[in-house]
């Protein structure tokens, strides 16, 4: 009788003690599986190890960049979508770039990625909590794509893995300055864009016009520089009267109106970079209107490409 009870008691701490563990290894996971971050509006957020079906509308540059899919992708309007990453995002559904509540719901995130401060007005932050964690990536005017892709590699802990991109990126850029220096030292460029009959043209500090004055090293010209003093956005309009004093070697022109009335009239036929066969063009499906170290680098192939 006695070894039963003495039996009887044994088991019942064994089954005790297996409880415990089975309580502290349950613990341990738990915290493995979550991390606190800080992000740029200074919520702690607590996010999943290996989120899987994120949403990071406009940021899917940086995902692509870190081997990491998007559930939805970013889409303004009809059809107008990241048309140069859809090798690697093709069949992903599409989500309006402000993120309709109903419909981040509808997609059962993990995790939200949030790339503009203004996608928060109204309260939307404590909305989207409620969904899935929600954390602010690094934004506004001083922000670079680099500040951006290192700040996207922490949450999903590949720290290394984005330096790596932005190692290959920096490569890059020295090749081509070395491999182009007498089609780049000493000669001027710009970046125009035109939709419905407008040109504007890119900062001298902004988007392409960062890689292509501060990077590879083209001259600014005039008016780039009188543009870029009250510029507001990455690109600024600029009229056919302003272009046709345009003194750049070379024109990088994303086109997204190829029926354009400008084209036809004697002021643009006469911008000497159009007039001696230095105009480029790339069509709207191109890298030229975003930002990230994949449209950076599409970038840096078209102007190689180009210049050859």
């Amino acid at each position: 009788m006695f070894k039963k009870i003495i039996l009887g008691t044994a088991s019942m701490l064994a089954l005790f003690s297996l409880a415990a563990c089975g309580q502290s290894s349950a613990s341990n996971d738990t915290n493995k599986d979550v991390r606190t971050l800080t992000d740029a509006q200074d919520h702690k957020v607590e996010i999943p190890q290996k989120p899987k079906r994120i949403i990071a509308s406009y940021l899917e540059d940086y995902l692509v960049a870190l081997d990491e899919k998007p559930v939805a992708q970013w889409t303004v309007g009809e059809g107008k979508i990241q048309h140069y990453l859809q090798a690697e995002l093709k069949g992903v559904p599409t989500i309006n770039y402000d993120l309709p509540y109903e419909d981040v719901l509808k997609f059962e995130p993990d995790l939200l990625l949030i790339g503009s401060n203004g996608t928060l007005e109204g309260g939307k932050y404590k909305e989207y909590e409620k969904i899935a964690p929600t954390y602010v990536v690094k934004n506004g005017e001083n922000v670079t794509w680099r500040d951006q892709l290192e700040d996207i590699g922490k949450v999903f802990d590949k720290e290394d893995q984005a330096k790596k991109v932005e190692k290959d990126y920096d490569q890059l850029v020295d090749q081509t300055k070395k491999e182009y220096k007498d089609k780049i030292d000493g000669k001027s460029a710009v970046v125009l864009w035109v939709t419905n009959n407008s040109a504007f043209m890119v900062a001298d500090n902004r988007s392409s016009g960062q890689l292509l004055y501060h990077e590879l090293g083209f001259e600014v010209p005039q008016l780039t520089k009188d543009i870029s003093k009250k510029a507001t956005a990455d690109f600024s309009q600029v009229s056919l009267e302003s272009l046709s004093q345009l003194d750049a070697d070379y024109i990088f022109l994303v086109n997204s109106d190829t029926g354009a009335a400008m084209f036809k009239d004697p002021l643009w036929s006469n911008i000497p970079a159009v007039k001696n066969n230095h105009l480029f063009e790339f069509d709207n499906q191109s890298s030229w209107l975003y930002n990230g170290p994949i449209a950076y680098t599409k970038m840096v192939e078209n102007i190689r490409d180009v210049l050859k």
